[in-house]
Order: C-alpha cells, then structure tokens, then sequence
C-alpha cells in the first residue's frame, strides 16, 4: 500500500513525529498538571457510599443473582443502573416517585411534558420524554471532567408526566403550570423534558406563581419566539411574549444565546426590539468567546433579579448535530460549545430548567435524545461542582399545596 510513497513524505513524517514526542517529554513538561491527570485524581475523592447502597438495594429488591455469578453485586432481576440495556426507563435511572408529594424528598425532580400541540411545523416532541428518558440508561452519574457524581453528591427523583390534553393549548398549559408549580414549592428543583417550546410559558408561570421573587430567563434558541401569537394561538413560537407579560418576569431580563438564521419571523423581531430584550448571536458568541458571552449573559439575566431560569431548545445547535427536531436549521452552536456555555450560566444556580423539542420520530440513533440528556446532567453537574444546588429554595415565599 505505501510502496509508492515519495522518501521525502517519510522523512518529514518521521521529523513530525519526532518533534511530537520531544515535546511531551520536554522536562519541563508534567502529565499531572493536565485537566486529565486533574480529573483522574478528583475521582479518588469521590464517595462511594451512594453507589454501595444502590447495590445492596438492587440485591435486596431484585434477589441475589445464580449461583453461577461471580460479581455477588449482580441480582436476578436488573434494578439501578446496569445494565445499561435494561430495566424501567426513568430518567438516568432515578427513583420514579409515585406519590408526587414525594417530590420534596429530593434535590431536583424530573418531569416530563409530553405535548406537541403548539407546533407549526413537524409534530412529534410528545414523545419528547420518552426518548430522553430511554437513551439516559446509556449515562452514568459520574463526569470525568468536572469530577462529579451526581449519585453521591445529589439526590434525583423522575416525577413522570404531565397529564397533558391533546390539542387543548389552554388546558395543558393549566396542567403543566400546576404541576411545575407543586414541584417547585416543595424545595426540588423542576427540570422539565419538553415537548415543544410552547411549554416555556406554562412552566415559568408555574414557578412565577409561588414567589414574589423576579426571574430572569436566559433561552438557548435559533429563534426568537416572543411573538405574540402564531396562527391566532399562544404556539411554540410564543412562549416569550407571555412569560415576560408576568409581572415578575422583565423582558429586559430575557437573554437569548444563538437566534439567527433563515426562520426568525419578523413579528418576534419587532416585539423584542419593543421589550428591549437581549440576543446574542452565534457571531457574536464566536467573536466575544464562550467566557465573556456566558458573562454577559448572566449580568441581564441577574440584573435585579433574584433568580435565573434555563430554557434550552435542542434546535440552538447546528442541525447536523440534532436531526429529531421540529425546526432544524443549520449554523447554530457546536455541541461543545453549547455545553459549555450551559455549564457556566448554570454555575450561580437556578430556578428551573427545561429542554424541548425533542422530536424522536425525526432522530437518527437517538442522537438528538441523547443530547437532551446531556443538557440536563451538564447543568445538575456544574450546579453541584460549585455548591449552588438548592440555591433556588429561597425564592419559594408562596408555596401552593394541592
């Protein structure tokens, strides 16, 4: 195969290869000082009392495994984490709480929005949840990087779904706000799996509703959804209008990270140039850096503020990354860059997260699902690694109780 290779195309690859191994083993060079060696040495400060007592509690509901079995961890019937393949799909694996008054137990609650009825164009986000939650069994709670496990460090329930109403716009939006509204007053923190965008109103009203705090809103988009209505309803290209109409949700406090493109309809132009909200495009994102645009866009959103809230919209990235959603369009944000720009906005503490449209029947290998997950797990992990988790609690001045 390389018998037709020139001798001068060996000696050059031979000094490059030389010149690669004289500079890693330069003296002055030390592996440890790598973010790599860093993580691997973070790991071995991690507990272990989690993980332990999830097997034991897999051996105690699922019955010691076959005599046959080596690993005296594995039980009969598959309960926890492995194998990855199997068992009930709860997002990452979390307890599914059938009592949703249990909700209060825990740090955070995951609740699915399983509804597509504000979509103007591909429907199918009403399986948003399910494909999210089925694709989570692939993760672990562990990062390498940020030297996290969400398992020892945190507590995650799944709550299930929202009981939506299938093209009723205005009765699932009663629904979601209700149940986001519970979950957010009894101390865990919401993190809703759309769904199209349509539900960003209902779920911030629903924690609106129970403080007398303001919030701010920071919104990873291609599009810039705060017209005031789409085809005569509060659609998914609408959620923004509505949520800053609260009177504790500014306008001036809406950041949107990554809006351009060939689908931004011109009423919602018009109407954030009325608000005075803020949009920061790819451009801009790109010319500022990731650090300073993350910086930028919590000083708006915190600006007299007592909380922030994260809408991520899986369409935000190029559309070569997320196939299975509603309004793909090229250009957007590489999946790196989104999440760490996730991370660092994340970072202070928030009130509530959501992640929407995600449209399986649309996905290719559940890629866009699975970036769905990682929303979630991006911004639990930076919340935790800096301490802010729970941040959200003293907001809460006017719990509901149903």
């Amino acid at each position: 195969m390389f018998r037709n290779i020139p001798e001068r195309s060996h000696r050059r690859a031979g000094l490059v290869a030389r010149e690669a191994r004289e500079r890693f083993h330069h003296p002055d060079f030390d592996a440890r000082g790598t973010q790599g060696w860093k993580s691997i040495e973070a790991e071995g400060k991690l507990p272990e009392s989690g993980w332990r007592k999830e097997q034991q509690w897999a051996l105690d509901m699922g019955l010691p495994g076959s005599e046959s079995i080596v690993d005296k961890s594995i039980p009969t019937f598959a309960r926890g984490e492995l194998p990855h393949f199997a068992g009930i799909n709860t997002f990452l694996k979390a307890p599914y709480v059938e009592n949703v008054r249990d909700v209060g137990k825990y740090d955070a609650a995951v609740i699915g929005i399983p509804f597509d009825s504000g979509t103007t164009y591909r429907p199918g986000t009403r399986f948003g949840p399910q494909g999210i939650r089925r694709i989570s069994a692939l993760y672990t709670p562990y990062n390498y990087e940020l030297g996290v496990d969400l398992r020892e460090q945190m507590t995650l329930c799944d709550a299930g779904d929202v009981f939506t109403i299938p093209a009723n716009l205005e009765k699932s939006f009663d629904q979601i706000t209700k149940g986001v509204s519970h979950v957010a007053s009894s101390g865990a923190l919401p993190i809703m799996l759309g769904g199209d965008h349509s539900i960003g109103f209902p779920c911030v009203r629903g924690i609106a509703d129970v403080t007398s705090k303001r919030i701010g809103i920071i919104h990873f988009d291609r599009h810039i959804d705060i017209q005031e209505k789409d085809l005569d309803e509060r659609m998914h290209t609408t959620p923004w209008y509505w949520a800053t109409n609260l009177p504790n949700v500014s306008a001036t406090n809406l950041v949107q990270l990554g809006i351009g493109g060939w689908q931004v309809p011109r009423y919602g132009v018009a109407e954030a140039r009325k608000r005075g909200t803020n949009v920061l495009t790819i451009a801009d994102i790109e010319q500022m850096g990731l650090e300073k645009a993350a910086e930028i866009a919590l000083e708006l959103a915190w600006k007299d503020t007592d909380a922030v809230y994260i809408s991520f919209d899986v369409d935000s990235l190029d559309c070569g990354f997320v196939p299975g959603t509603g309004w793909p369009e090229p250009g957007g944000f590489l999946p790196r860059e989104a999440l760490k720009l996730l991370g660092l906005v994340t970072a202070p503490g928030i009130c509530g997260l959501e992640v929407v449209e995600v449209s399986p029947p649309y996905d290719t290998s559940d890629i866009t699902a699975l970036f769905g997950v990682r929303v979630v797990v991006e911004a639990l992990g930076s919340m935790v690694a800096h301490g802010n988790l729970g941040k959200h609690k003293s907001i809460i001045d006017k719990p509901v109780s149903f």
